[in-house]
Parts: structure tokens; sequence; C-alpha cells
């Protein structure tokens, strides 16, 4: 799954680490003949990449990244209660990552990522949610979950991979705690159209 750079940082070894607009970081070493990757070791060169995309298979694999910030908790949920668009295909907005916590039961979670993520979460376990990724849930027996959401993030509030102390104590934009979700298809209340077939598009 391709991320787009949105900034850079260097680890405690001085290696550069490419931030990702999805929260995680990656290694773009410039090691010859290995790994070339000349235009690292100019600022210039660095910041004509921002924006470049670059595949990120911690993504794929659904992996929360370190440093995010819980914004807020959904209701408890049950099979009858659940809004019926988390069982259509939808996606959580950019800069938001989700998590889902099964109190009780077991759910199916089904995810677009490159191989497709088809897994079953039991009790007390969890599931993240990438952001702008198609997923559904779907309930297996009787259920109770939860949904937690997290916000990435922004550029500057990173030293070395770890959000600065100023980013926390700052608790992050106000907008960051604006996600809600739509109570018939489950999408992310950010500004944008509701999914397809949704009352509230009308």
């Amino acid at each position: 799954m391709d991320r787009a750079i949105s900034g850079y940082h260097r680890d405690n070894e001085g290696d550069w680490v490419a931030q990702l607009s999805c929260g995680h970081g990656q290694h773009i070493r410039h090691r010859p003949p290995f790994q070339l990757r000349e235009w690292v070791l100019d600022a210039e060169m660095r910041n004509a990449r921002l924006g470049t995309p670059l595949s990120c298979p911690l993504c794929d694999r659904a992996e929360l990244p370190d440093g995010l910030r819980l914004v807020r908790t959904s209701p408890n949920w049950d099979e009858h209660t659940m809004p019926a668009g988390f069982k259509r295909s939808h996606r959580i907005a950019a800069g938001t990552w989700g998590r889902i916590v099964v109190h009780d039961g077991t759910l199916r979670f089904v995810a677009q990522t490159e191989p497709e993520l088809n897994v079953i979460v039991g009790p007390q376990s969890t599931q993240a949610i990438p952001p702008e990724v198609e997923h559904n849930v779907q309930p297996l027996d009787q259920v109770r979950f939860s949904i937690d959401f997290f916000s990435i993030p922004k550029v500057g509030e990173m030293h070395h991979g770890v959000v600065t102390q100023e980013a926390l104590e700052a608790g992050g934009e106000t907008a960051c705690w604006a996600h809600l979700l739509c109570p018939q298809c489950g999408a992310v209340l950010d500004g944008g159209p509701h999914l397809a077939g949704c009352d509230f598009n009308l």
C-alpha cells in the first residue's frame, strides 16, 4: 500500500527516516552499492520528494504506528445496535486510525490491503483499521465491541519518531476531536460525503 512522504527525521544512529502520511516511519538509507538513495543526503532533494509515495508493508499488515493520540472511543455496540454501514465496504478518513476492541463474542474483519486482510477477532482482542482502506465488519455470533479512534501526529510533532512533549500538552487540533460516525453507513463525519445509498446523502 502506497503512502505519501510527509516529512523526515533522523533515528538515534543518525539514519534518515521518512515520515509517511499513515504515521509509520520508513528508513531511506543511502548505502551503496545495495541501497542507492543519494537524494536523501541533500536537503533540497529530500524536500523535492515530499508527497512521493512509498510502499508501506506495515499498513498492509494493519499495524498501528507509534505515537498516535487517542481522540475518542465509540459507544459499545452489539450485533443489533452496530451501525448497518459497518457490514458494507467503508473507510476511515485520512489522518485517522481505528482500533476495534472486542469485549465479548467474535467478529470478522476484512480489509482491502495487499494481500487482503481477513481475520476473526475474538473476545478481549483488538484489530487496527488503517486510514483510507476499504473494510467491513461482520458479527459471527453475539458480540460486544467498541472502536477507538486515533489521530496521526503532524510533521513537526515528532522527534526521533516520538511525539514531542509540546505536542502532547497541546492536545492536537480541535478538529481531531470531531470524528463521529454516521449511524447508518458508518462513514467518519469529517466533511466528506456519506457512502452510496446512505439516507443522509439526501
